[in-house]
């Protein structure tokens, strides 16, 4: 069975306004078991250029990829049998829908807005997903969300190719470094 594959859409990135948040946004769902994310908005390649140097400290494949057209992606995505998961706070609670999401099979693609979501987003999702209906930041939606799909099994990942390691203590901090 194939494994599978897990990707974020950010709607329209600023780059004065979310080069933070978006590459927090996509630090989270790199670490937290997504395959991969694409964003929409202004071209901003320090982004890629940031996923990519983490990647080669604390391994891992994780790509970004900026996307002109974000509706021209849904539709394709959905086109090739993926679903679309819309994180927003309008949406039905997770708790109501996780367990129908976690059984379908089939490719997700999480998205997250940004600056006003338009409402053909709502009606291209197959879920509309709140994470509670109280104003918050798409990071935590996103962290939580990955958390219920996962069942928590995203908190024991271990990345391939790290140069980084960070080994658990109670108190203090043990970094390994490994060299290439």
């Amino acid at each position: 069975m194939k494994k599978r594959k897990i990707y974020i859409l950010r709607l329209n990135h600023r780059p004065q306004r979310d080069k933070r948040v978006t590459t927090h946004l996509f630090l989270a769902a790199r670490a937290l078991g997504a395959t991969g994310a694409f964003y929409s908005g202004e071209d901003d390649e320090k982004i890629q250029r940031s996923v990519e140097k983490v990647n080669r400290s604390w391994g891992g494949d994780f790509r970004v990829s900026y996307v002109k057209n974000w509706k021209k992606k849904m539709m394709e995505w959905k086109e090739k049998g993926g679903e679309i998961v819309h994180l927003t706070m309008y949406g039905l609670p997770i708790q109501q829908v996780i367990d129908q999401i976690r059984d379908s099979s089939n490719d997700l693609l999480i998205v997250a807005g940004g600056a006003k979501v338009p409402g053909e987003v709502y009606k291209l999702a197959d879920w509309n997903v709140s994470i509670t209906s109280q104003p918050h930041s798409e990071i935590s939606a996103l962290a939580l969300f990955l958390h219920e799909l996962f069942e928590g099994k995203e908190l024991s990942i271990s990345f391939e190719d790290a140069q980084i390691i960070i080994i658990p203590q109670a108190r203090g901090k043990k970094v390994l470094r490994l060299n290439p």
